[in-house]
């Protein structure tokens, strides 16, 4: 586990390929991504899987909400990107962060839980050897998906996870160095 931690990065979709997840593999990683820290089991998100055709269908709402919402009309270049855009990798899933009223668990720590949720998808993906990217872009913050996901008004994308088969491996990138980024605490100073 620990090679597979120190080893891990995000992978472009455009260098993922079939095969994807098979549906018991799917129902594992789903399984896994919802075994997060969720204080007062609020399950403060949900998964939102795209596969197969509803890819396709996905990417002609996205072209169609893009021409509705953006100011300046799209090239045809832009809407055939949009169009294509969750075919680049078998299989999406949306991580929706949903929060609720709650005294015992206040809103950020819903919106951490997705976010480990999120992280555990890519993790549990990673495991049984497929690439992942974690992605947000236009559309997690577009009112017109909102609306073509029924997103509830306590509701919001966290990120769009694409899995898939690295068809290529990509370089690691520069990591912080840990001098840069830990402190220790030590009376009265941190």
């Amino acid at each position: 586990m620990l090679a597979l931690l120190a080893a891990r990065r995000s992978a472009k979709p455009a260098m993922m390929a079939e095969p994807g997840p098979s549906t018991a593999e799917l129902d594992q990683i789903l399984t896994i991504a919802a075994r997060v820290p969720d204080h007062k089991k609020l399950v403060p998100w949900r998964f939102i899987v795209f596969e197969d055709e509803a890819r396709r269908a996905f990417g002609e709402a996205l072209a169609r909400i893009l021409v509705a919402e953006d100011a300046v009309a799209p090239s045809e270049v832009r809407l055939e990107t949009e169009r294509g855009r969750f075919l680049r990798a078998p299989l999406v899933v949306a991580v929706v962060s949903r929060t609720v009223e709650n005294s015992g668990a206040p809103e950020w720590e819903q919106v951490l839980s997705a976010g480990a949720a999120t992280f555990n998808l890519c993790l549990a993906a990673n495991a049984l050897g497929y690439a992942t990217c974690w992605i947000t872009e236009w559309y997690s913050y577009s009112p017109g998906v909102r609306t073509e996901l029924a997103l509830a008004s306590n509701e919001r994308i966290a990120g769009f996870v694409y899995v898939g088969s690295a068809n290529a491996r990509q370089d690691d990138r520069d990591r912080p160095v840990l001098a840069d980024i830990v402190t220790r605490y030590t009376a009265n100073k941190c």
